[in-house]
């Protein structure tokens, strides 16, 4: 058995001999998605599941999530971080994966930038601990297609003239 990281574990994600299949058409859809149909409005006349057009795709244990993400880095300072811009059903939004093994509070903002110059900043808390830790942009609608999303966060040392340590892309 092999234990990949949590990035890399990205795409659709499920048993090899089991197809993704949208909701309606595998039967967990919520009900609000599921009913009587008739095979002229798009259902199937013996069930009475609809077929789902644009449903979003499920494996059993949710919606997919399928993460872009750049190199993992390190700075000589001693950040490590990988960025990614992840994409669920019609959300898009931007995850930084770092540790802070610098022994000092940082600043860093997580932007997240996508079609018609819409960028999505979070200043996220970075503190001394020497432990991963995670920030996330709030999710948008997805706006085009996920490729035109890409994601950078920079690390620097505290105050208005703190010096950039490290910066890290989902693109890079």
């Amino acid at each position: 058995m092999v234990a990949l990281p949590l990035t890399v574990a990205s795409g659709q994600v499920g048993d090899a001999g089991r197809a993704a299949a949208p909701a309606a058409d595998r039967g967990d859809a919520p009900a609000t998605d599921r009913g009587d149909a008739s095979a002229a409005d798009g259902g199937d006349a013996k069930t009475g599941a609809r077929t789902a057009r644009h449903a979003p795709f499920l494996l059993g244990i949710g919606l997919a999530t399928a993460a872009r993400c750049g190199p993992e880095l390190t700075s000589p300072d001693g950040i490590e971080a990988q960025t990614c811009v992840l994409t669920q059903g019609e959300d898009t939004w931007a995850r930084a994966y770092y540790r802070n093994a610098t022994g000092e509070s940082l600043d860093s903002v997580l932007s997240l930038m996508g079609p018609d110059d819409r960028t999505v900043q979070t200043h996220c808390v970075t503190g001394a601990g020497d432990e991963p830790a995670t920030c996330e942009t709030p999710r948008e609608h997805t706006r085009g297609v996920p490729a035109a999303y890409t994601a950078v966060t920079e690390f620097a040392s505290r105050g208005s003239r703190g010096a950039l340590l490290l910066r890290s892309g989902s693109n890079s």
